[in-house]
């Protein structure tokens, strides 16, 4: 077995690994438009099948570690990736694309949410196991994305090459999570039922709800951001700046979440009090650039207003992922990260949806302008459920105090 150290990279590894799935298709979108000829709604209906199969995922198999051990989940779910990432190299139209889609998707919604828990339970302490959980999921994203677009534009086999390699790095990781030390705990919740645990189901421990639910309106703004960056984000920097590269696409769209792996650090090392509206700031004040950037046909701008979003995606994402850590019983993590990330993709997905079907009708900039806009009254409303949130809490403070019997001392 692993010694703690050696668990928790390979588990971060792991977790980075899990997410460059979701960016390594989105440069070679706009080539499998040319070759195949489908729609831009087509091009989000490819995007939304990955995350419906993730959230069927999430929702029957995403607490299952909490009764059968983390190794065996994150495993099953980095092989099935070999599987789908072998799909897309052998694609040959977009019947194939989506049963890839479908295949990737399930196999990211088995391992994300377990391979969280992993890394938080074999971070050597809680603030740097929540850095980690937060910033290898932009971290796999931005590697997918630039890594993509740098083989499709200089490599042979463009279409094929990244999926292979993606598809050896997975089965290493399959491998290699088989020496990570279970916890004690989940070993205990073993005697549970699996096939009760397979039941489609939303749950949360009942100390977790408040902050949950108060968390929901940040979750919502950043993953909805995220899933305009991977479903229209290459079209956007093609058809609205005249990019033509998918190099710099992919760096373009990789801006992005590498500036959420800075914000994820950043924010960790801010005071607490400030680390919830870095994120929000950040976010709201990187939108409007873009919005800007997009009016202004300012391609050097989209790209700084991307990196500040980013900044900001980070820093609330990791914000929630520590702010749930802390408050969910040791051995319900794996439902609860399954919960928070149903929450997430829906928002990732729904809107991105939405946007496709506008693009036919209102054309792609004007659709990308409103979205950004309505992400802004998204962060506007996360602000306000951290304002109560923090109010209530001072409130339950001063009553527990209050109802506290004061202590006396003596001395004889």
């Amino acid at each position: 077995m692993f010694n703690r150290s050696i668990s928790f990279v390979v588990a971060g590894a792991a977790g980075a690994a899990t997410l460059v799935a979701a960016s390594a298709p989105s440069p070679l979108y706009p080539v499998y438009q040319r070759l195949w000829g489908f729609s831009a709604f087509t091009l989000t209906a490819v995007f939304a099948v990955y995350v419906a199969a993730l959230l069927i995922a999430l929702l029957t198999v995403g607490s299952l570690s909490d009764r059968v051990g983390r190794r065996p989940v994150v495993s099953g779910g980095l092989i099935l990736l070999a599987f789908g990432m072998l799909l897309f190299a052998i694609a040959g139209g977009t019947g194939d694309l989506l049963v890839a889609r479908i295949v990737q998707g399930f196999a990211v919604g088995t391992a994300t949410g377990t391979v969280t828990a992993m890394i938080l339970d074999s971070g050597p302490s809680p603030r740097l196991a929540s850095i980690v959980s937060s910033a290898v999921q932009v971290l796999g994203t931005a590697i997918g994305a630039v890594l993509a677009g740098t083989l499709v534009e200089f490599a042979p086999f463009p279409r094929q090459l990244v999926f292979w390699i993606v598809a050896a790095v997975y089965l290493v990781l399959a491998a290699l999570v088989w020496f990570i030390p279970e916890p004690s705990r989940a070993e205990a919740t073993r005697r549970e039922s699996v096939w009760r645990s397979l039941r489609p189901s939303l749950g949360l421990p009942p100390a977790t709800r408040s902050v949950f639910f108060a968390l929901v309106p940040s979750i919502g703004a950043a993953w909805a951001l995220s899933g305009l960056y991977l479903s229209l984000g290459s079209s956007i920097i093609g058809t609205v700046f005249g990019v033509h590269s998918h190099f710099v696409i992919g760096i373009v769209l990789g801006v992005f979440f590498v500036g959420g792996m800075v914000g994820t650090v950043i924010s960790a090392l801010l005071p607490p009090s400030v680390r919830e509206w870095f994120g929000y700031g950040n976010l709201a004040l990187g939108i409007m650039l873009t919005i800007a950037a997009m009016l202004m046909n300012g391609l050097p701008l989209y790209v700084v207003g991307s990196a500040i979003a980013g900044l900001g995606f980070g820093a609330a994402f990791r914000f929630a992922v520590n702010a749930l850590g802390e408050a969910a019983p040791f051995a319900e993590r794996g439902q609860v990260f399954a919960t928070m990330y149903i929450v997430s993709y829906v928002a990732f997905s729904v809107p991105a949806l939405a946007a496709g079907l506008a693009v036919g009708r209102f054309g792609l900039e004007p659709t990308a302008v409103a979205y950004g806009a309505v992400d802004i009254v998204l962060v506007v409303i996360a602000a306000i459920a951290g304002i109560v949130q923090a109010r209530r809490r001072v409130i339950e403070n001063e009553r527990t105090a209050a109802s506290s019997p004061s202590r006396t001392v003596s001395t004889i």
